[in-house]
This record gives C-alpha cells, sequence and structure tokens, in this order.
C-alpha cells in the first residue's frame, strides 16, 4: 500500500532576511501573495496567520512557496547537505528560457546559459540566499 497525492501543497524555503528575499522572488517571478501578516495586524490577526513566522506565502501554479526568515545571518545553502537540492519550477517553451534570462539580467541575479538536457532545455541560478533554482521547458 502506498500514499496516493494529487500534487504537492507548499515548498517553503529558510531565508536569512526577508526583505532582500521578498525583493528578488517578486521581481523574478512576480507571483500573487496568498497569505502575509499586516503591518498594523492586531492580535487575532497575529493568532489567525500565526504558521507564517515572519515570513510571506505565494501563490504559485499547482500549489504555494513559503518564506520564512529563520536563517542565521552567516548560514549558507549548500545543495551537498541532506535536504533540498534545487526547486525547479517549468515554464511553457525554451523561448520563455531565453525571456528568463532577460528577467533575470534586470534583476541583476546571476545565472547560467540556457542547457540543452535532452528532454528539456534548463535554466540555472541562485536566490539571494543562494538556493538553487531552475526552470525547464520540456521538450515536444
Amino acid at each position: 500500500m502506498t500514499i496516493s497525492t494529487t500534487g504537492f501543497g507548499h515548498v517553503r524555503l529558510t531565508v536569512r532576511d526577508i526583505e532582500v528575499s521578498r525583493r528578488f522572488y517578486d521581481r523574478v517571478f512576480g507571483w500573487d501573495v496568498a497569505f502575509e501578516l499586516p503591518p498594523d495586524a492586531d492580535q487575532a490577526t497575529r493568532d489567525r496567520l500565526w504558521f507564517l513566522f515572519g515570513g510571506v506565502i505565494y501563490q504559485v501554479p499547482g500549489g504555494l512557496l513559503g518564506l520564512r526568515p529563520a536563517a542565521p545571518g552567516d548560514d549558507a545553502f549548500s545543495e551537498d547537505r541532506v535536504g533540498l537540492d534545487h526547486l525547479s519550477f517549468s515554464v511553457a517553451s525554451a523561448a520563455d528560457l531565453d525571456a528568463a534570462v532577460a528577467v533575470l539580467d534586470a534583476a541583476g541575479a546571476p545565472h547560467g546559459e540556457v542547457k540543452d538536457a535532452g528532454a528539456m532545455h534548463l535554466l540555472e541560478f541562485r536566490d539571494p540566499d543562494g538556493i538553487a533554482l531552475e526552470l525547464v521547458a520540456v521538450k515536444g
């Protein structure tokens, strides 16, 4: 017997500085915010949104992506430790990867070249905490 799933619910990334990370994710992806604590929130709202832990949760196609500011300032991401290797997002076509290069350049975000990986094209880059991100266009 196995557990039957219908997709993923959410992914939460631990970041060092929520303002820096929000600027990056807002500028690069422009996702709608699903949950955030208003700066003037009353105690009832704070109690209701306890699960944010001072971060933000974005609505992304297929689920949610959260940022949680809990990492110490001197911490660093490594895909070679137990946990996350990288996070990959799908795009519709290889042309979308070329357009993403321009978005990343405008945001000052270092990135690799668009690569042909056989069954797909991919573009690798990192967020301000060094978390490995990737865009993938599956070949038709």
